[in-house]
């Protein structure tokens, strides 16, 4: 599958410049079908001289003019509200990166907003493709486990409204419901769930135990290529044994699988100074402790485990380490 990053763009204008909508190919008083380019957001001028108010602004109407109760435009195979779909794509990506740049409650309620927009066009007319193409790229870029831009916090907020969305089947409601209950394990601002782990000589600790300014819980597993990787651009690279050297960081490296034999092989690889532990009572998969999806998945904790990065990119964990060491 393939994921694309595009450029952040913010268009600024002296006031709210309004666009026609779609309502779909089926409406009462339906003329010559229209296409379109995707409508850019108009970030008004007096908001537009502060930095953050725009970025908030422009998140949250990102969507009015592109989801509008308003005009006929083409919604096919290769269009959505007259717009390609590929632009559809682009203008998502480029909505996440504004995303990130929010507090993460105010970036939670901009998708319960986005999934409401989408909820009321399906619901007006039901030839409009927006609601599935909408789904679709929240699936696509927030919940796969490949995605370089995935959050589980964000993703659980638009798949507890699928739970509730009387058009799907039961099944699928009951499947959002699920991942909606496991995308809330240890979201971004809440305490991370304490774990026993032991190490290679039979000590075990808990997570809690672990004292540095910031922590990094490391899933991995013995031969996982991604896994290595990481593992060589934290020492080599970033060279975080001199973060380890002066308590502002610990690297909790757990093993969350049976193979133990593996695991003692591949102790070679891992550094003496982390904690390298496997879970020696199968509780975090068996009791889901955490949604580990995808091995490698990085969580950075702060002083109190209070959860900083959740399943993070491992982009993102290498540039706040970066920071860091500086």
């Amino acid at each position: 599958m393939e994921y694309k990053i595009y450029k952040i763009f913010i268009a600024a204008a002296s006031a709210a410049v309004l666009f026609a909508g779609c309502a779909g190919r089926g409406g009462r008083n339906a003329t010559v079908p229209q296409s379109r380019p995707f409508p850019l957001v108009q970030v008004p001028g007096v908001v537009a001289a502060e930095q953050d108010a725009a970025v908030e602004y422009a998140a949250e109407h990102y969507w009015d003019a592109f989801i509008s109760s308003k005009g006929e435009y083409v919604c096919d195979s290769t269009l959505v509200h007259g717009v390609k779909k590929a632009d559809v794509e682009e203008a998502f990506a480029n909505w996440l990166g504004l995303l990130s740049n929010l507090d993460i409650n105010l970036a939670k309620k901009n998708v319960s907003v986005l999934y409401s927009k989408a909820d009321a066009c399906e619901s007006a007319d039901t030839a409009s493709n927006v609601f599935e193409t909408m789904t679709g790229l929240v699936e696509k870029y927030l919940y796969d486990p490949n995605s370089p831009l995935r959050n589980e916090d964000l993703y659980g907020v638009y798949a507890q409204e699928l739970s509730l969305c009387q058009r799907l089947e039961q099944l699928e409601r009951e499947k959002y419901a699920r991942e909606a209950a496991l995308c809330s394990l240890n979201g971004i601002g809440t305490p991370a769930a304490d774990f026993e782990f032991s190490d290679k000589r039979g000590v075990t600790r808990k997570l809690y135990d672990i004292k540095a300014d910031y922590t990094l819980l490391f899933f991995s597993n013995p031969g996982c290529k991604a896994c290595k990787e990481i593992i060589e651009t934290l020492t080599n690279v970033l060279a975080v044994s001199g973060l380890i050297s002066t308590g502002k960081l610990a690297v909790v490296n757990v093993y969350i699988d049976e193979d133990l034999s593996a695991w003692y092989e591949y102790m070679p690889i891992y550094p003496e100074d982390w904690y390298n532990g496997f879970d020696p009572n199968g509780v975090i998969r068996a009791d889901t402790l955490y949604n580990v999806r995808a091995i490698p998945s990085l969580y950075l904790l702060d002083k109190d485990k209070i959860v900083l990065a959740k399943d993070a990119p491992q982009e993102n964990v290498f540039a706040f380490l970066e920071r860091l060491g500086k």
